[in-house]
């Protein structure tokens, strides 16, 4: 049985490091189920685009050098700015 204790972090980095090293069953008496999220995701919108709009914004985004979702970001940004 390993006496070392689950450790108290939110680093993912570290969480995994931990459970590559040890075995899940030494810590069972240390589980406990829950049932809201423990990792949250940043919220999605998805835009419907034709397959032209799409090309357009990626050859946009290409021209600009910045991947295609930063490009949107910032102009759903610029519009939230100007309201």
């Amino acid at each position: 049985m390993n006496n070392s204790k689950i450790p108290e972090t939110d680093s993912i980095q570290e969480l995994a490091h931990f459970w590559d090293t040890h075995d899940l069953a030494d810590f069972e008496d240390e589980l406990e189920e829950v049932s809201d999220p423990v990792f949250e995701r940043e919220p999605v919108i998805k835009v419907p685009l034709l397959p032209d709009e799409a090309e357009a914004v990626r050859q946009l985004a290409k021209s600009r050098g910045i991947p295609y979702p930063d490009l949107i970001r910032q102009w759903v940004r610029e519009k939230i700015q100007v309201q």
